[in-house]
């Protein structure tokens, strides 16, 4: 029984062709260390909010029955509605991204009785001015 020998080049070439791949990876760091200081003084500087998402803004009639009269600023609304929605229980219990409308809902929602949370924040910029 003869056995096949290794010869000493097959594994010569695999440490050639390793060696390639670790000397490029050693050069990639080098480019990026001197990127790294410049993205974290972005990072450092404070993150302004969005004057739009600040403005108050006057809810309709229908919507204020649910969310009150005073204006409020597009977030706080949307904040309202849901406290509204979870108070009231009106997620639909096998789908939760639905949300059941009650009278006061219906109305904002123009009639239908169940909407997407998807959907609910299209219709609540409708009563928005």
């Amino acid at each position: 029984m003869a056995t096949a020998k290794k010869t000493p080049a097959a594994p010569a070439k695999k440490a050639a062709v390793a060696a390639k791949p670790a000397a490029a990876k050693k050069a990639a760091p080098a480019k990026t260390a001197a990127a790294k200081p410049a993205a974290a003084k972005k990072a450092a500087a404070p993150r302004k909010p969005n004057a739009a998402f600040m403005k108050e803004l006057t809810p309709s009639a229908s919507l204020a029955a649910v969310v009150g009269a005073a204006p409020l600023p597009r977030t706080e609304v949307t904040k309202k509605v849901w406290d509204y929605i979870k108070k009231l229980d009106l997620q639909d219990a096998a789908n939760r991204r639905m949300i059941n409308a009650d009278d006061k809902l219906k109305a904002v929602f123009g009639g239908k009785a169940q909407v997407s949370m998807f959907e609910m924040t299209k219709l609540i910029s409708d009563h928005l001015k």
